[in-house]
């Protein structure tokens, strides 16, 4: 079930919407918030709160990539083995990361540090290949480069800067956003970019304007800066 602040949220983003069913899918992300997938309690509370059946919902869950079945790590790391990555490097990308790590697709690290996949496609061909954490991207990423981003990751340091967008806080906090809630803990993203640009070196961008930051994808519901990606079925 979900907490009473997320429920809250929930009846929020369904009153966003002329017909309640339109809300399904930000609710979904909104159970993988809690549940760091998307559970079984979580289908039918969905099923609950908008007047569907559980098979209505369970359909939609198992068909989009972005939403997962099984429990995620802290963080997703998503490798695109697609043809402009994979011509690239992108699968050796992925085996390298898989062997690494002694987790397959969808596979989960022991310490539940983070969930290693393959994707069909990032959007990001002019960047290839593209591996994302929690959905923000960085480009040109040859192997050794991604070993050292998990391995960070393990250590539980938080992420370098990636190509554009916000330092990744988290799979739950990127599934906030994707709820169309925006940044779930403001204080603590604005401390891990700076935290991150200074370790870097970078000058941290400015809040708005030119140079301000921007999601590598397109922006979610109420949400200017927040990751979000093509929900298509694979």
């Amino acid at each position: 079930m979900l907490s009473a602040e997320l429920r809250e949220r929930a009846h929020e983003i369904i009153g966003r919407y002329p017909g309640a069913r339109s809300a399904l899918l930000p609710l979904l992300h909104l159970v993988q918030v809690q549940d760091g997938h998307v559970s079984d309690e979580g289908i039918a509370e969905c099923a609950q709160l908008l007047g569907l059946s559980k098979a209505e919902v369970a359909g939609v869950a198992t068909f989009y990539t972005m939403l997962k079945r099984e429990p995620m790590g802290r963080h997703l790391v998503s490798v695109c083995t697609n043809f402009s990555c994979k011509v690239r490097g992108g699968q050796e990308v992925f085996d390298r990361l898989s062997e690494h790590l002694g987790v397959g697709h969808d596979g989960t690290t022991g310490g539940g540090e983070l969930t290693l996949e393959h994707a069909e496609c990032l959007g990001n061909c002019e960047g290839a290949p593209v591996v994302t954490i929690d959905y923000y991207n960085y480009e040109c990423t040859d192997p050794d480069r991604a070993v050292e981003l998990v391995d960070g990751l393990m250590r539980g340091e938080a992420p370098p800067p990636p190509t554009r967008g916000y330092v990744p806080t988290g799979i739950r906090d990127a599934e906030y956003r994707l709820a169309g809630l925006g940044p779930r803990d403001p204080e603590a993203m604005g401390v891990a970019i700076t935290h991150a640009r200074a370790s870097d070196g970078a000058v941290p961008p400015p809040a708005s304007g030119p140079g301000a930051p921007r999601a590598t994808l397109v922006p979610s519901l109420g949400d200017e800066d927040g990751p979000t990606g093509d929900e298509g079925g694979s």
